[in-house]
């Protein structure tokens, strides 16, 4: 059986509405999910699972601070284990999924797609395969105007259940893809 491992981190909610949406759509295609946060996953190897998938919101432009410090430990511990190398060759079978909620009140996804590059890359030097990189326009909680005056239009209720419907349906492709190799 496949597995999948989720981590995220959620201030307001709207990172894990899309975490619950991903497990949701990996499972019903059969993956084994364990849905963890940053502070549950130190002594996780991600090496461990077919799939990793990492959420977090943009803040000023890069992943929370929680989802960076974890990343950014794991480079470390796995350049200390040799498994960081010179031109970051692929590893079979180790895919990830990064997924990005944002609001983007000022530039709209531009704010958001250096934190999904960051994550990237990351998993660019572990060696694994990206099956994927998703913006989720998310409503921003903690200021109404900007949640309706912002480049984004007016994004109060975001995600909506049809947008989770679809990121549901996006994951059950990537199991099923993986679920193939």
């Amino acid at each position: 059986m496949k597995s999948a491992l989720i981590i995220y981190w959620s201030n307001t909610g709207n990172t894990e509405k899309v975490a619950l949406a991903i497990r949701e759509g990996l499972e019903s295609e059969g993956l084994k999910v364990d849905l963890k946060k940053p502070q549950e996953t130190t002594d996780t190897d991600f090496y461990l699972y077919d799939l990793v998938c990492v959420g977090s919101p943009s803040i000023e432009w890069q992943p929370a601070k929680p989802i960076h410090d974890l990343l950014k430990a794991k480079l470390n511990l796995y350049r200390s284990q040799g498994k960081i190398v010179p031109c970051a060759p692929k590893v079979l079978g180790k895919n990830a999924l990064l997924f990005c909620t944002y609001s983007g009140p000022h530039t709209g996804m531009d704010e958001a797609t250096p934190a999904g590059k960051t994550m990237r890359q990351y998993f660019e030097h572990f060696g694994f395969k990206i099956v994927g990189e998703w913006y989720v326009l998310s409503e921003f909680h903690e200021r109404e105007d900007l949640s309706t005056l912002g480049r984004m239009g007016d994004i109060r209720g975001k995600p909506t259940a049809e947008d989770l419907a679809k990121i549901k349906k996006d994951a059950k492709h990537i199991a099923v893809s993986l679920t193939e190799e």
